[in-house]
């Protein structure tokens, strides 16, 4: 029986053993982050612990990204915490506002995520990385500061549910529609504790930005880990964002041992699977999630006139320069609903000045949306967009439970960028053929 692309990373994890699904390993991590809000809690327990200096400087982030650009007291002193540690460690990913971004979108950008690794997070969103064939997965603050001191780990390697998407895309349709119509299909626990591996010619198909889309949301199906094995669009895409480090003779002949390190990485044609679900996405329409759970799915032409008060487009789910370019391709010479508040988000500061030079926050202003500086703030309630009691948001965003974005009397819906602008101009729930 061969070995499935999870069960080949932890195997080049675990020094001379190769392992299977269902076993406990103590792995080695390559990279080990926290935000704002997990971080002070692991450099409490790191210092409780004794440890004095982090594994290794270079494998260790700190992104201040939850309630940042600090919305109070509290959350200032969050952020100094992390800003004091960073400096005591001579952390080198560290990145604060000005420099930051939201850090599910930054740090593929920055270039440091690659095919194999194995990475762990104080945030359950850390399973964004998949979508470069990483294995990614959420912890919680206390393993953190245990990585940070020692360098590893302890998982129990998860099965695997491979999921095979065949056929075409309608119109509008994109990677958020087919990830909450996968949660919709199997439920928020469908996949818990597995490793979601996505794979077929549609998922060939997707950009960059929408594969890691579909990864983030893995942990909304209860899954442990997304993954998509890297090919040819991955490391174009490494190749971009590792520019210097591939530049001139020493730096070909770097990419060359590092492809051939990222193409080890890739399931057996008889690896063993928990389940095989395939997926016709041919007559998926766009999708939305209704309150208050991600797998409360919908075609959104089927959902009658719903009132919007707020719409978000933006978060680590969605808002990458594609997504911006889609929501500006809708919003372009119109205006948003007066009843409206629809707040753009791009995710990083790269996004923010590519929007920028691309003409797409003339574009939202005109249209009288608002644009922030990169946050998670209004995706978990935190600040810079929160609900009122009975106010609904259509959101890109990844989670819509109770209270997740204000009063708990308020309502979340999930869409894509396309929903999302179209919402946001008509001031209902709408298709984006309707504008």
């Amino acid at each position: 029986m061969g070995y499935s692309i999870t069960e080949k990373i932890f195997s080049a994890h675990v020094k001379g053993k190769k392992v299977k699904a269902d076993e406990f390993v103590y792995a080695k991590v390559d990279l080990a982050l926290g935000n704002d809000i997990t971080a002070p809690i692991a450099i409490d327990q790191f210092k409780k612990i004794g440890a004095g200096k982090v594994f290794d400087r270079k494998k260790v982030v700190l992104v201040p990204d939850h309630f940042t650009p600090a919305k109070d007291i509290k959350s200032a002193e969050q952020a100094k915490v992390l800003r004091e540690f960073a400096g005591e460690q001579n952390i080198v990913h560290y990145y604060e506002v000005g420099r930051m971004g939201i850090e599910h979108a930054l740090l593929p950008e920055l270039g440091i995520i690659e095919p194999g690794s194995l990475i762990i997070g104080a945030d359950s969103h850390t399973c964004t990385y998949g979508a470069l064939g990483a294995f990614s997965t959420g912890v919680g603050s206390t393993d953190l500061a245990a990585a940070w001191a020692t360098g590893f780990s302890w998982f129990k390697v998860p099965k695997t549910i491979k999921f095979v998407y065949k056929g075409k895309f309608k119109k509008w349709v994109c990677g958020k529609d087919l990830i909450l119509y996968t949660i919709g299909k199997i439920g928020v626990d469908g996949a818990l504790y597995k490793a979601m591996e996505f794979t077929g010619s549609v998922i060939n198909s997707l950009s960059m930005d929408e594969r890691l889309t579909m990864a983030n949301m893995a942990i909304e199906a209860g899954g442990k880990s997304g993954i998509i094995a890297a090919d040819e669009k991955t490391f174009e895409y490494l190749k971009t964002v590792n520019a210097k480090r591939y530049k001139g003779k020493s730096g070909e002949k770097q990419l060359i041992q590092d492809m051939k390190r990222w193409k080890s990485f890739y399931s057996d044609a008889d690896a063993e699977y928990e389940a095989v679900v395939e997926i016709n996405v041919s007559d998926i329409e766009p999708q939305v999630a209704l309150p208050h759970l991600p797998s409360n799915t919908k075609a959104v032409g089927k959902v009658k006139k719903m009132r919007v008060d707020q719409v978000v487009i933006g978060s680590c789910t969605n808002g990458r320069i594609s997504d911006l370019r889609i929501a500006a391709k809708i919003l372009k010479g119109k205006k948003v609903h007066p009843k409206v508040r629809c707040i753009v988000f791009p995710a990083t500061q790269a996004i923010y000045l590519q929007a920028m030079k691309e003409g797409l926050l003339e574009i939202f202003v005109n249209a009288e949306a608002v644009v922030s500086t990169p946050t998670c703030g209004p995706c978990l309630g935190g600040h810079m967009g929160i609900l009122a009691e009975g106010e609904r948001a259509v959101a890109t965003t990844n989670r819509n439970f109770v209270g997740r974005m204000g009063h708990k009397n308020s309502e979340v819906v999930l869409s894509s960028p396309a929903v999302a602008a179209a919402s946001a101009i008509k001031g209902y729930i709408s298709h984006p053929d309707a504008v």
